[in-house]
């Protein structure tokens, strides 16, 4: 790959924001190639073998929840030959049990590609027995079962990721048409964690187009719908700390991201479809400095956040404006809802939700999403232990001799002082249009 290197940064205490890179060639060769040449200073060549390397360093996960299987299978062969694929389904077994049809189709494709893969069940009782015994609750409902929804999957996923003791979790939306994308997205996941200086990473993956028949014709339309919004107002946040406007943050909801599994093991969650959107925020509330000091490990390896511009165009299933609307509503409460969101783009935010008729004017936020800690919260070995007589116990890997932690373990929301002396100086906050 030959990607540019990020023409712009935005730092918020040790957490480095970096602006969208442009990839200039899906593939550069290979590493000892006659085309190696000198390379110009903003321009970084990636060979096939470093890209490789950290393929097989990563775990790629991919929710499903009544996926077509032609459209999973797609997705499938997408993926990267050395890449361990984690299937988290939450599809149903009644009437008829869909999730065996979706294991049996996956698992037999799996044997053609010569594919690494797991396939579980959100709801599995094993899984969910691990989760207790490991003290992990949060995510169980009053009947000892995995609550349904994204995030819980992803929160599942992020556990077993890291008992593979693999470096790397990516994300990857079981309903794209195009396998080549997938494939793409998955090399700059990698290209992203070449470039880092840093255990502690992120990658997010700007599209570079939706495609939509308009008038019997394609166009290309540049951004989603509610993404535009939501990069908006998280600029905005940063901007009424730093002093200075900002548009550095342009991947607000993306689906498709990957981090190092050091980061992923420190993050909370939220619940629905303001998980993505919450990684930003959870980012600036735990590590930002603004609530308390960022810990030791952190300021000294720093946090990078990188965002690639894919070359192909992302297309998949559409599920209509109610499902947009659901997901921008998401996005606007979980940054109102956060204890770093100064009162002036709450305001901000009423405003667009009342402007975009998502609610009626007059009536407040409701308080819809739910929060997760970090997972290293579990007690792992207990959850690995739990796990030991699955067939899937054989990719578990990891050694969990040494413990991981957070400086300051639960939920780092609840750890704000309601004075509101952490939030920024009302008369000097900029007015933001």
């Amino acid at each position: 790959m030959r990607i540019e290197i990020p023409r712009e940064v935005e730092r918020f205490g040790p957490i480095m924001f970096h602006d969208v890179q442009k990839v200039y060639e899906l593939d550069a060769g290979l590493k000892f190639s006659k085309n190696e040449g000198k390379e110009n200073s903003t321009i970084v060549r990636l060979s096939y073998e470093s890209l490789h390397e950290i393929e097989e360093q990563m775990v790629i996960v991919v929710p499903v929840m009544e996926e077509r299987i032609k459209l999973i299978e797609g997705v499938l062969s997408g993926i990267p030959n050395g890449c361990l694929v984690v299937i988290v389904s939450n599809s149903p077994r009644e009437p008829i049990d869909r999730f065996y049809i979706e294991k049996d189709a996956i698992e037999h494709a799996a044997r053609f590609m010569g594919k690494q893969v797991m396939v579980v069940h959100q709801k599995d009782p094993v899984l969910a027995k691990a989760c207790e015994t490991s003290g992990y609750k949060y995510i169980l409902d009053e009947e000892g079962n995995i609550k349904s929804g994204k995030a819980e999957g992803m929160i599942l996923s992020t556990i077993i990721a890291y008992l593979t003791g693999r470096k790397y979790i990516g994300f990857i939306d079981s309903d794209n048409f195009f396998p080549g994308a997938v494939l793409e997205y998955v090399k700059e996941y990698c290209a992203g964690f070449i470039l880092t200086k840093s255990k502690y990473a992120m990658v997010r993956i700007s599209w570079h187009s939706k495609p939509k028949i308009v008038e019997s014709n394609l166009f290309f339309a540049k951004r989603g719908r509610a993404s535009e919004h939501t990069n908006r107002v998280l600029n905005s946040l940063v901007s009424n700390y730093t002093g200075y406007g900002t548009e550095i943050i342009k991947t607000g909801n993306a689906g498709e991201h990957a981090m190092t599994i050091d980061l992923a093991a420190k993050l909370d969650f939220s619940s629905g479809y303001s998980i993505e959107p919450y990684h930003y925020i959870n980012m600036l509330e735990r590590f930002g400095g603004i609530i308390g000091n960022p810990e030791k490990d952190v300021l000294r390896n720093r946090i990078e956040v990188f965002q690639i511009e894919s070359r192909n165009p992302h297309l998949h299933e559409v599920k209509g404006d109610e499902h947009v609307k659901d997901m921008s509503r998401a996005a606007m409460e979980v940054i109102y809802r956060s204890p770093i969101c100064p009162e002036p783009l709450k305001q901000e935010i009423m405003e667009d939700l009342y402007n975009r008729k998502l609610l009626k004017r007059g009536d407040k936020l409701s308080e819809t999403l739910s929060y997760y800690p970090a997972i290293v919260n579990a007690d792992l070995k207990k959850f690995a232990k739990a796990l030991e007589n699955q067939p899937y116990a054989k990719h578990l890997k990891a050694d969990l001799s040494k413990k991981i932690k957070n400086a300051q373990p639960g939920l780092i929301r609840d750890k704000v002082d309601e004075k509101g002396d952490h939030l920024p100086d009302q008369g000097k906050v900029l007015e933001m249009k």
